[in-house]
């Protein structure tokens, strides 16, 4: 039975009937905030109506403890939504060859340390935040992935700026790999001049005349330390996978080895699994768009697994 027929059957059974519980408290929560801005609506105009300083001040306090308050009831919806249906699609993929235990964490992410090991990105951080952790096992690496919101000090202005959006995915190999690979997006090159400075700084060198490629050639530029064997690491099939993930979604993909570690930065994904407030969550499109950008990225993890 294919993939997605299996998924269907998994998701009329199992995921459908939870997706209609929380649909009900998303109708609730949508009565809740249309009466409150009706409530809310008459309340401001009486208040200008009246015209009183007084009056106006007596009413800021509690319109603006009202309006926290349904901003806390928004965000408890979200925060229910999200560990419960991604726990059911992890459940789904755990049952998939070669998948482990997963577990989900919408609070823990990647740490800061592990995002600059991987010296993808050279700006100085400012701001680093996270959330939608995902770990477990794939065949025989260990990894975790999470949403990543980095900003950082530009070297050109000094102004702050956006580093890195999206989704930051950490694997360890089973075995010792020897040397460092770091790999961007051609069409990139200026945004990573100071991240490329840096590694041909610290003994790297353009390793692109190592890459028989030709599509990979042309996304990808590839840099290696000295006497590492890339086509013993960036294998002919794990190329043909970056490709294909990077023409399917048309997300910029970097990526980094170095040692045991494999590091991988999906560029504007988006929020994992972010409920809608005011539209229907039954959508089995939906949710299948959740499992398939998941899976996109674990393939390309078991990839390294069965090539190393």
């Amino acid at each position: 039975m294919r993939q997605q027929d299996q998924f269907r059957i998994f998701y009329n059974h199992t995921i459908h009937p939870e997706l209609l519980r929380m649909e009900r408290l998303r109708r609730r929560l949508i009565r809740l905030l249309s009466g409150s801005v009706l409530l809310l609506g008459g309340m401001i105009a009486l208040v200008f109506y009246v015209g009183e300083m007084v009056v106006i001040l007596a009413f800021t306090i509690p319109t603006t403890l009202y309006a926290l308050f349904l901003l806390v009831r928004v965000r408890r919806f979200v925060q229910t939504f999200k560990p419960r249906i991604m726990g059911l699609i992890l459940e789904f993929i755990e049952g998939l060859p070669n998948m482990g235990l997963l577990k989900y964490d919408s609070q823990r992410f990647i740490s800061q340390e592990i995002f600059r090991q991987s010296v993808l990105f050279a700006e100085e951080v400012v701001s680093y935040e996270g959330e939608d952790s995902i770990r477990g096992r794939i065949g025989e690496m260990d990894f975790e992935l999470s949403e990543l919101f980095v900003d950082g000090t530009s070297k050109v202005s000094g102004a702050i700026v956006p580093i890195f959006r999206g989704i930051f995915l950490h694997a360890l190999f089973s075995e010792e790999t020897h040397g460092s690979i770091v790999i961007w997006p051609r069409r990139r090159r200026q945004f990573v001049s100071y991240a490329i400075r840096d590694f041909t700084f610290h003994g790297g060198e353009n390793a692109d005349d190592e890459i028989l490629n030709p599509a990979f050639r042309q996304l990808f530029m590839v840099y290696a330390t000295k006497a590492t064997h890339v086509a013993g690491i960036l294998s002919e099939p794990i190329q043909e996978a970056i490709v294909h993930y990077s023409t399917l979604t048309g997300r910029d993909l970097f990526l980094a080895f170095k040692e045991k570690n494999i590091y991988l930065a999906v560029d504007g994904s988006g929020d994992i699994l972010e409920p809608q407030i005011f539209r229907s969550n039954v959508r089995f499109d939906l949710v299948k768009g959740y499992l398939d950008d998941i899976l996109l990225l674990l393939n390309i993890v078991a990839d390294f697994d069965q090539m190393h």
